[in-house]
């Protein structure tokens, strides 16, 4: 057991936003404070939250009542850190918001279990916890392909390779939401005013109406892979350290570090949430 308590890690001064209100407001917030997430909060109490995932998946929902996660996993401000990461891991969740009779009082992330990881001393190889499972992408790849690709495949994070299969680079969603923009359109729509739907009616002699609506979406931009990704020169072996891996990743403020074989050959990729699982 680890004697350290949520309270102790957890970060107080919560970005929040309140219903109703809009998927803009939300989505400022999330590029300006550098958060992958904001709790919503209606007279006081926590009633959901909106992640970037939220956004990619749902781009044309302009509410945040309707594009928000609502009862979300909670933790409690006097349990471990080591039941908040059990949770986190349980549900594939990258935070908790955390609540005291009803009342947001502070959020607690992957991020910062990582910084507390970094100081614990484990020295089991990080090799034991890493999900062999990878999904990347080629560098020429459109950013709306990855995107989608990210979305289909259930993960946050991809390797970037390029055509002699070398990596060269990472995207997580919050590049992708970075990325982002907010397009209006007016789309058309032609409805027949009469009973004939008949494929061979002459196109003159049908009534029709067109109704013309605005659409309002999240897009990505349609450019390679490779002008958005970041570059990680950072790598770990098999062999590396639990607690050198936080190091390096709360050092950098990353969340992923690539696995690499003695040749330096991609061979997996380290996400914090692999870390978590060294303490639970």
């Amino acid at each position: 057991m680890i004697d350290i308590l949520v309270e102790e890690i957890m970060t107080r001064d919560v970005v929040y936003t309140t219903i109703p209100g809009s998927r803009d407001k939300v989505l400022n917030l999330l590029k300006e404070r550098q958060v992958s997430a904001v709790p919503v909060v209606k007279d006081g109490s926590l009633v959901g939250i909106v992640t970037r995932s939220d956004f990619l998946e749902n781009p044309e929902e302009e509410q945040t009542a309707l594009l928000m996660t609502r009862d979300p996993i909670t933790a409690e401000p006097y349990e471990s850190i080591e039941s908040a990461a059990r949770r986190l891991i349980q549900h594939g969740i990258r935070r908790l918001p955390v609540v005291e009779n009803g009342e947001l009082v502070g959020i607690i992330t992957v991020s910062d279990i990582i910084g507390t990881i970094a100081n614990l001393g484990i020295e089991e190889p990080i090799g034991e916890y890493v999900d062999p499972f990878v999904v990347s992408v080629w560098e020429e790849t459109p950013l709306p392909l990855v995107g989608r690709i990210m979305e289909l495949a259930g993960v946050k994070v991809v390797p970037v390779l390029d055509s002699a299969c070398n990596f060269v680079g990472v995207i997580s969603d919050k590049d992708l939401i970075q990325s982002s923009t907010i397009v209006d359109t007016v789309e058309r729509s032609d409805m027949s005013a009469g009973s004939d739907e008949d494929v061979w009616t002459w196109e003159s002699i049908r009534d029709t109406m067109s109704l013309y609506y605005s659409v309002s979406r999240v897009e990505l931009p349609d450019i390679p892979a490779k002008e958005i990704m970041k570059n990680n020169d950072l790598t770990v072996l098999h062999t590396t350290p639990v607690s050198e891996c936080a190091r390096m990743m709360h050092r950098r403020g990353q969340r992923h570090l690539p696995l690499v074989k003695s040749n330096q050959q991609l061979k997996g990729l380290v996400e914090d949430t692999d870390l978590l699982k060294a303490i639970v």
